[in-house]
């Protein structure tokens, strides 16, 4: 099991090093890895915190990685009008 949850975080964390895989691979071979770690921890394989902190890292890389699509530009979002206006503070 401990060989196992080492090969996924490895293959993991290559394949958000390269740039050439798909973005659905990498969250992919990530999640699996995540939920390896998840697993050791819960059976007593490896302590929480490590598991803990390898997630963290791993997601880390994952959130660099994955790019959010820039707003058009010129395209101001309206305010909405029809969202409700909070209520007024009373004062004693």
């Amino acid at each position: 099991m401990k060989s196992e949850v080492k090969t996924l975080v490895v293959k993991a964390r290559r394949a958000l090093s390269e740039k050439t895989g798909g973005d659905t691979d990498r969250a992919a071979l990530s999640m699996d890895a995540l939920r390896a770690l998840d697993r050791a921890a819960a059976k007593g394989i490896v302590h929480r915190n490590n598991a803990g902190r390898r997630k963290s890292r791993l997601a880390r890389q994952l959130a660099k990685v994955a790019v959010a699509p820039a707003p058009a530009a010129g395209k101001a979002k309206k305010a909405d009008s029809t969202r409700a206006k909070p209520a007024a503070s009373k004062k004693k």
